[in-house]
C-alpha cells in the first residue's frame, strides 16, 4: 500500500479518534507529504474542514507549479467543494479510497482532465459504514440527506 494513502487512513482513524467524520487526505509533491489532514466540521464547529481542506491548509502556501504536480489521496470520494478546490489548484490527480459510501464529484474531476483513481480500499469503506451507522445524524448534517 502506498505510504501516501496509508498516511490519509491513519488520519481518518485520527479524525474518528476525536470524535469527527473519519475522512482523511494527503497532498504529496515528488515523494514528500506537503500536507496530511482530516475532517475537524465536528471538532471545530467548521463548515469547510474536510479532509481535503485541512490538508490543503496544513500544506500552507505552494506556488501553482507544486500543486500541478502533486497527487491528493483522500480516504472519500471528494464532494462538490473539496473537487472545486483540486480543480481551482490544477491538482492532476486524485487516489480515492472509497466511493460506495458516498459518491463525490468524481465526473467532474474527470470532465476536467484531473486523473481519477478509485482504490475501493476495505478499510475506508468500513470505517465510513460504522460510522455513518453510528451517528448518522452527524453524517447526514453535512451532506444534507433526511
Amino acid at each position: 500500500m502506498d505510504k501516501f494513502f496509508e498516511r490519509a487512513i491513519e488520519e481518518a482513524q485520527k479524525g474518528l479518534a476525536e470524535g469527527g467524520i473519519p475522512i482523511g487526505s494527503v497532498i504529496a509533491h515528488e515523494g514528500k507529504l506537503l500536507g496530511a489532514g482530516h475532517n475537524k466540521r465536528i471538532q471545530q464547529g467548521s463548515v469547510v474542514l474536510h479532509g481535503e481542506m485541512d490538508a490543503l491548509e496544513n500544506a500552507g502556501r505552494q506556488s501553482a507549479k507544486v500543486y500541478q504536480t502533486s497527487v491528493l489521496y483522500t480516504t472519500l470520494s471528494p464532494c462538490p467543494m473539496c473537487t472545486g478546490a483540486i480543480l481551482l489548484y490544477g491538482i492532476p490527480k486524485v487516489v480515492i479510497g472509497e466511493n460506495q459510501t458516498f459518491m463525490g464529484s468524481e465526473q467532474l474531476l474527470r470532465d476536467q482532465g484531473v486523473e481519477v483513481v478509485v482504490l475501493n480500499d476495505p478499510t475506508c469503506i468500513q470505517l465510513m459504514k460504522d460510522f455513518i451507522a453510528a451517528k448518522p445524524n452527524l453524517w447526514n448534517e453535512d451532506i444534507g440527506e433526511p
